[in-house]
């Protein structure tokens, strides 16, 4: 269950305090220019030690291609990469060896495969999401050619809310600060959210909004692969996430039939619809409109404050984890959540080509 896509496929592997995080892409075109500047751009986002509100583990995550790019240009064969681990201090963990952490994977882990590797939670680790960067980042590249861009920026962190809906906002500024939110008086308070979980020694979840556009109609299954359901599915597979809706989401369900139809109008740029409480996605495949969603992360499960718990023998003790921890999520995972859905999207851009003759 390593692998994700079904023509645009990703094989992840590593572990956090391994040697190296890396990946297998197989499906992708032949012919593609890479910009490996822009993957590197988007690693750099996701890479901790960024901010003061990020951990200050310092890794530089430089991918390294090993096969299936020559001279900047994609094979059409599997296209293998790196990223080694510099800055592991997994002493850190010894005295976890043997504990049950509160809401991580140790105890679930070790029900299933009997053993786990303990430090920094192995595969378990967000540090694994650096494959999907890579992979989102080729993804993203592919998708340009047919006019799609994916743009995501936090929206909410803890109860500070952006309370503006995304197209009466420049997402152009969402890199103009530590915490990517576009509206720079609500970062303002999210970055003080963050701070005194910080300060605390606590941590805060949030939301992240993620928007598709240049999608065109027609991509999506109508039955068991239906386009948002393939969303749903990459976006509860990253680290820490505990829930998805898209478009009206959660909130139409307050309103009548009448009130959250989307009617068809004919304009100069074809048939569109007069509003988008579906989200650019009807049964399952794309109508034209802007695809957005909405991904919920939690608060982070490790604390740096005592917390009670077992060890594997059912004994009761009480923990302080040491570390470098993020007290938040959000900011690091705006570029994951993008790279997911540039990964569903390359896969049913090709997938749509084996629709037609």
């Amino acid at each position: 269950m390593n692998t994700f896509g079904k023509i645009f496929r990703l094989t992840s592997f590593g572990e956090s305090h391994g040697r190296g995080i890396g990946g297998i892409i197989d499906g992708c075109p032949a012919g593609l220019q890479l910009d490996i500047d822009l993957i590197q751009k988007d690693l750099s986002r996701r890479r901790p030690g960024q901010s003061k509100i990020t951990t200050q583990r310092k890794e530089p995550d430089q991918v390294e291609f090993l096969s299936g790019v020559f001279e900047g240009k994609t094979q059409g064969t599997p296209i293998a990469f790196a990223i080694w681990n510099k800055d592991q201090h997994s002493n850190d963990y010894n005295e976890l060896k043997d504990v049950f952490r509160p809401s991580h994977a140790d105890y679930t882990y070790m029900q299933k495969y009997g053993t786990r590797d303990h430090r920094g939670g192995g595969r378990s680790s967000a540090r694994e999401t650096i494959a999907r960067v890579v992979a989102g980042a080729i993804a993203k590249q592919m998708l340009v050619k047919a006019g799609v861009s994916i743009q995501a920026f936090v929206s909410r962190v803890g109860e500070v809310e952006l309370n503006k809906p995304y197209t009466e906002l420049d997402l152009s500024r969402t890199e103009d600060n530590m915490v990517r939110c576009p509206d720079a008086e609500t970062a303002e308070k999210m970055i003080a959210r963050i701070e005194a979980a910080s300060k605390d020694r606590d941590t805060v979840g949030g939301v992240i909004t993620c928007v598709a556009k240049g999608v065109p109609a027609g991509w999506g299954e109508p039955v068991f692969n239906k386009l948002h359901a393939d969303l749903g599915f990459a976006m509860l597979g990253i680290n820490a996430v505990k829930g998805f809706e898209y478009g009206s989401g959660f909130e139409g369900t307050k309103l009548s039939g009448s009130q959250h139809n989307d009617v068809f109008i004919n304009t100069d740029k074809g048939i569109r619809t007069k509003t988008n409480n579906s989200g650019g996605i009807q049964g399952g495949i794309s109508n034209g409109e802007d695809i957005y969603f909405k991904v919920a992360f939690k608060p982070i499960a490790t604390l740096l404050k005592e917390q009670h718990t077992v060890d594997k023998n059912s004994n009761e003790i009480t923990i302080t984890p040491k570390g470098r921890h993020d007290p938040c999520v959000l900011p690091r995972a705006v570029p994951i959540v993008e790279a997911m859905a540039a990964l569903v999207f390359a896969d049913h851009f090709l997938l749509s080509k084996l629709n037609s003759i």
